[in-house]
């Protein structure tokens, strides 16, 4: 039996895929940012203000105005919602990515710490792209903050600009962890020793750095992910790294440092997580 394709239905159809095509990459890229900004980035961890409980304050996402406290900084947190005065409303995605991978602002000045741009410069042009995606459609919110202070000096630059970075083997485990706690999760950033400002990759995951709360005022330790530490998570099982990553629960009871980005790090994704964990056992001890 012969089938009559109806041509003028036939070219219709084809002609509606192709221009919802665009549309349905952008929504995918979207869903990618909004999944990154709400989960392993968590850039609203340090961006949004947060209230005494140390929870975001509802309807400030982004907004800035936090403030870091480390024996070479006092930072505060910008504003990065996409406000033309006070955020990054005029800047062009060109500029964020810049910003994000390079720590260079569009007016030539550089970013400094804890901005994590030692492992930014390792995100994917896919991601990096995904998360200004998310940042142009967040809202936009009137708040002008001071101007963070070192007491070092900054470099004129982070090394070489990266200008393309290609996506990672997500069915590689142990490398797309990798990816997880660097180029975008950031984790090595706090819990690797830091030497005159920069982080010594000798030691990754040792730990040892001091850093100020921003809500509740003291100052942590961070703590040691190797296996030289005997009380750390390479002597948990997975289930407890999850859940100690997604609730600031230890398996002894007690609460890890609210520092951490648990309202967070509770929307990644079990995939992501297993990945994660994968990398985690794979730091070798270090003190």
């Amino acid at each position: 039996m012969r089938v009559r394709l109806d041509r003028g239905f036939l070219a219709a159809s084809i002609l509606a895929f192709v221009l919802s095509a665009p549309f349905a990459r952008a929504d995918a890229t979207l869903d990618r940012g909004a999944y990154l900004m709400k989960s392993i980035v968590a850039c609203g961890n340090c961006h949004t203000p947060k209230g005494p409980d140390g929870h975001a304050i509802a309807g400030r996402e982004l907004a800035g105005g936090l403030e870091f406290n480390a024996p070479i900084f006092h930072a505060i947190a910008p504003n990065i919602t996409p406000d033309p005065d006070t955020g990054i409303g005029k800047w062009t995605d060109a500029q964020i990515i810049d910003a994000i991978r390079n720590g260079k602002r569009p007016d030539g000045t550089i970013i400094g710490p804890p901005m994590p741009i030692a492992f930014y410069c390792d995100m994917s042009d896919a991601d990096v792209k995904a998360i200004v995606a998310y940042l142009r459609q967040a809202s936009s919110i009137s708040n002008k903050v001071e101007k963070s202070k070192y007491n070092i000096p900054l470099p004129a630059s982070y090394g070489p600009p990266v200008t393309s970075v290609p996506h990672p083997d997500s069915a590689d485990k142990v490398t797309y962890g990798r990816y997880l706690a660097t180029g975008l999760g950031h984790c090595m950033d706090c819990h690797t020793p830091m030497v005159q400002g920069r982080n010594d990759m000798t030691r990754m995951g040792a730990g040892g750095n001091k850093i100020g709360l921003p809500v509740g005022g003291g100052v942590i330790v961070t703590a040691n992910l190797t296996p030289a530490n005997p009380d750390g998570v390479a002597h948990w099982t997975d289930a407890q790294v999850k859940t100690s990553i997604q609730t600031g629960a230890r398996p002894d009871g007690r609460n890890l440092a609210p520092l951490m980005a648990f309202d967070w790090y509770k929307n990644i994704s079990d995939d992501d997580m297993s990945a994660l964990i994968a990398f985690l056992r794979t730091l070798k001890p270090a003190n």
